[in-house]
């Protein structure tokens, strides 16, 4: 398993990241995703329709999806049993990297409580003491990114990592993914915030379209071969 992502809703990842979802699974690396409610409190479409439209998008992304309860729509609460649980997947998934929701508190509460549960939960699938964890081996991911839902879940503390999701299969991809989610238009045009938001980050790197993680640590690399190119151009 190369990238597991964690959701708090049904469409969070795909508003929030799908872009890059794509662009790995076309790259050829494996994706799955945890979502962490049926969006039972949302004010469109039923539990059932949002999970059908969720594994929908899923499969046009090329990624797998699970679905976990924890306190339920809008209720979520940080607590250390559902760090476990989280961690219980992460050890079972063995991934190399983890995307969560941005841990800021100006946004949808689920989405940064669970950004915190994932942060520790990756902690926690490192330690080897943990009797509630004995089911699985100690697993240590390599890095974990947030990404943000909303311009306003976007941390202002931490300089983001811009993938280029410019080309044209990846964007359509995106987007159908997007609109596979139905329901949720009625309540607001996400996918041309989402895809406005990616025209702006790509004006920033000197890409037609890019999307924004952010590391919670700082990246390694094993050469300055390896980091990539800045957004700027000087």
């Amino acid at each position: 398993m190369s990238l597991l992502i964690f959701g708090a809703h049904p469409d969070d990842i795909e508003f929030g990241c799908g872009g890059v979802v794509a662009r790995e699974t076309q790259s050829g690396r494996s994706v799955h995703f945890v979502v962490g409610s049926l969006g039972e409190a949302g004010s469109n479409g039923t539990p059932e329709q949002r999970a059908e439209e969720s594994t929908a998008a899923a499969k046009l992304l090329g990624a797998s999806i699970e679905f976990i309860e924890l306190d339920g729509d809008s209720h979520l609460e940080i607590r250390s049993a559902h760090a476990l649980r989280l961690a219980s997947i992460i050890r079972r998934m063995r991934p190399e990297t983890l995307l969560a929701p941005s841990c800021v508190e100006n946004q949808h509460p689920d989405h940064s409580r669970l950004g915190q549960l994932v942060r520790d939960a990756a902690r926690l699938a490192r330690y080897g003491g943990l009797k509630e964890l004995s089911d699985h081996k100690t697993h240590a991911v390599k890095q974990l990114f947030f990404y943000a839902v909303t311009p306003d879940g976007e941390p202002r503390d931490i300089p983001p990592v811009l993938i280029d999701i410019s080309a044209p299969e990846v964007v359509s991809a995106w987007t159908a993914a997007m609109n596979a989610h139905r329901s949720q238009a009625a309540t607001r045009n996400y996918v041309d915030l989402q895809l406005t938001r990616a025209k702006l980050f790509g004006a920033r790197a000197g890409v037609e379209y890019a999307m924004a993680v952010y590391p919670n640590d700082p990246m390694v690399f094993d050469s300055l071969a390896d980091a990539g190119r800045g957004a700027r151009r000087f």
